[in-house]
């Protein structure tokens, strides 16, 4: 008893170090005078309602989401025959294509971005929505890569080479007795995408430039005119969406096991 009380009494400072900016940010969100001061002078949630309510921001937001929501399906639909074929195929070779699953994530994001400006900007699409779309697809292929992975390592294969032996082929066991089983680890996947995507500016704004303005670029577009609650609400409603998403993942899948499997990769 004694011991985890000492366990939690030093873990204190380092909950409240992490969480003091986040505090910060979150009392400058309701300040009802327009400036980033804190503590807040006043309280407002003007700021919040703001987001949609403003044509700019609101516009940005509506791009964030269907980047976000379509880059991650993208990225769904990229891993998960790769990591069927891992798991059916486990012949060294075959790591090779992991690594080519992993290595866009690995890579750091400026260099990750450079390289699709240039393959962009040399194909001549420089600017096309469509660009950010595979880009943040291509970037984050690897959560959903790896959650798909470890969902496909907890099937029992008997159960596969048993729906074999009863007649079925290969696209007959994947959809009726593999889906079924992985279908946590793939939402999970691409809720962990979504998310990232949402965030994410570098590779956006080596894409697209000001072509699509998400809610990371319109921030740092905003800051030219000045600072304003806006930009504290708008980051505040980034941390409510993903404690929400990682929520929903932690309800419905093992969210320990997944984050240590991403840590590991």
């Amino acid at each position: 008893m004694t011991g985890k009380f000492l366990r939690g009494l030093s873990f204190a400072p380092v909950a409240v170090f992490l969480a003091a900016p986040r505090a910060v940010v979150a009392g400058v969100s309701v300040n009802e005078q327009r400036s980033l001061t804190f503590p807040p002078q006043g309280f407002s949630l003007a700021w919040y309602g703001e987001i949609f309510t403003d044509p700019g921001w609101r516009a940005a937001l509506v791009a964030s989401l269907v980047l976000a929501g379509l880059s991650a399906a993208l990225a769904v639909l990229i891993a998960l025959p790769l990591a069927w074929f891992l798991w059916r195929h486990m012949a060294p070779w075959a790591n090779i294509f992991r690594l080519l699953g992993v290595a866009p994530f690995i890579l750091p994001p400026v260099i990750t971005a450079l390289g699709l400006l240039t393959f962009w900007a040399m194909a001549g699409s420089y600017g096309a929505p469509w660009t950010a779309v595979i880009s943040h697809a291509i970037f984050f292929v690897t959560l959903p890569l790896v959650t798909l992975s470890l969902g496909f390592s907890a099937i029992d294969r008997s159960l596969v080479e048993a729906a074999s032996t009863m007649g079925a082929d290969n696209r007959t066991v994947l959809r009726t007795v593999v889906l079924p089983l992985i279908l946590p680890y793939l939402i999970s996947g691409y809720a962990f995408a979504f998310v990232l995507s949402l965030n994410e500016y570098i590779v956006a704004y080596m894409t697209v430039g000001f072509t699509v303005e998400t809610l990371p670029i319109k921030i740092f577009n905003a800051l030219r005119y000045g600072y304003t609650p806006i930009m504290a609400s708008v980051s505040v409603f980034f941390a409510a969406i993903a404690a929400l998403v990682f929520a929903l993942v932690a309800r419905f899948s093992d969210l320990r096991k997944l984050l240590g499997a991403l840590d590991e990769s």
